[in-house]
């Protein structure tokens, strides 16, 4: 095992983040704007991972009960600060999910959401079939019932990214994979990489998958592939729906939360570009970025049942992103267990781009050892996987 002896800045701590994808630039962001100097890692590029293979939605509707959705509400919220702060004005905006459902079951399932929704007092708007026919025409006569969630909102993954680092007073190294983690005793003091070796005070791991091997979860976390369609131009001046719409079996999926599953769960994206996004399959274990005919057939397929209209469109591209899961569904932020000097952020499944705000506050602020305040991610601390065995790092 490699050791160093390092003098700690008594000045600025310099804080290593490894990983550039939204969660790890929101980290950044947040400590270099309380003072701290930072670098940022990345084995490729910003936003090359699952924040560039985004739908982009900041959605509270979607979100499991409990502290996901409670999360996701305040991180929401720091989205409309970072508008207000001139941060992300003209990346972010609000826009309303809808919610459908095509069965009794799912009719309920959608009440239970609603209900969970109410109950942290977000506002929602039940519709029967009329109703949401008058909110979003054309949709097909499958659709029994819905639900308007008004205050969610959207902003793409790699230009939140982008923007982020931009105005972070960061150092971004590019192509530049950790292949080890320094140690001096048991404290991390600095990552190793092709390039040399970096010290710092502190180092975050949030750099999804790969985070796995660096940090000892990589028996925790779990790869699942998501495939996605791309339209044609169905408008030429804007979204050509008022918002998304999410099938309720989405939402069942997130709730039961059933490990090892393989699903496709339909939620039609409307693009600013007047496309259509079409997505999701759920692969658990698969990592590869390949799309498959039968995948995407049966998205086309409920896709065409949803909105009819849709076989007007042509399909020009098909992609897949890798969401990084764990076993118990919650992602994994804080303190490593048995290491000083080392924070983890991962774990995010689909939810990164709605969640990286408030992780990012709340990681920032335990890194520079503030008070979290209202940010409780008690429930999303490493330790609830025990200590987290490492490789051997020499």
């Amino acid at each position: 095992m490699f050791h160093a002896d390092v003098h700690r800045s008594v000045r600025a701590p310099h804080v290593i983040v490894i990983g550039a994808g939204i969660v790890g630039a929101s980290i950044a962001f947040f400590l270099s704007r309380s003072g701290a100097w930072v670098t940022v890692l990345d084995a490729h590029t910003p936003a090359a991972g699952a924040s560039g293979a985004s739908d982009g939605a900041v959605s509270v509707a979607s979100k499991r009960p409990g502290p996901m959705m409670s999360l996701a509400q305040a991180s929401r919220a720091l989205y409309h600060q970072w508008v207000q702060q001139g941060v992300l004005t003209d990346i972010y905006h609000t826009r309303p999910t809808y919610l459908f459902a095509r069965t009794d079951e799912e009719v309920a399932v959608i009440a239970q959401q609603g209900a969970d929704l109410m109950d942290l007092g977000e506002r929602i708007l039940p519709l029967t079939h009329a109703e949401l026919m008058q909110r979003v025409p054309g949709l097909g006569r499958h659709v029994l019932a819905g639900m308007k969630v008004p205050d969610d909102g959207h902003a793409l993954g790699y230009r939140v990214v982008d923007r982020l680092l931009q105005v972070a007073n960061a150092s971004i190294h590019r192509f530049t994979p950790v292949q080890r983690l320094l140690l001096s005793g048991e404290r991390v003091v600095g990552v190793v990489t092709p390039n040399g070796t970096l010290v710092a005070d502190m180092v975050v791991a949030a750099a999804g998958l790969g985070t796995g091997a660096l940090v000892g979860l990589d028996k925790v976390l779990i790869p699942r592939k998501g495939q996605l369609i791309v339209t044609d131009r169905a408008s030429l001046s804007g979204p050509a729906l008022p918002g998304p719409l999410m099938s309720a079996g989405y939402l069942a999926a997130k709730r039961r939360m059933v490990l090892g599953q393989r699903s496709a769960s339909l939620v039609i994206d409307p693009l600013q570009t007047g496309q259509f996004l079409i997505g999701s399959s759920r692969e658990t274990g698969f990592a590869d970025r390949q799309t498959d005919i039968h995948t995407v057939s049966s998205l086309l397929r409920e896709a065409l049942a949803v909105v009819p209209a849709l076989a007007q469109r042509r399909v020009i591209r098909t992609f897949a992103g890798i969401r990084i899961g764990t076993q118990d569904g919650l992602p994994i932020v804080g303190r490593h267990p048995t290491l000083a000097g080392l924070f983890i952020a991962t774990g995010m499944e689909g939810d990164g781009i709605c969640l990286a705000p408030v992780m990012g506050s709340a990681l920032a602020r335990m890194v520079l050892e503030e008070d979290v305040g209202a940010l409780d991610v008690s429930a999303l601390d490493p330790g609830r996987f025990g200590d987290l065995p490492l490789a051997d790092l020499s």
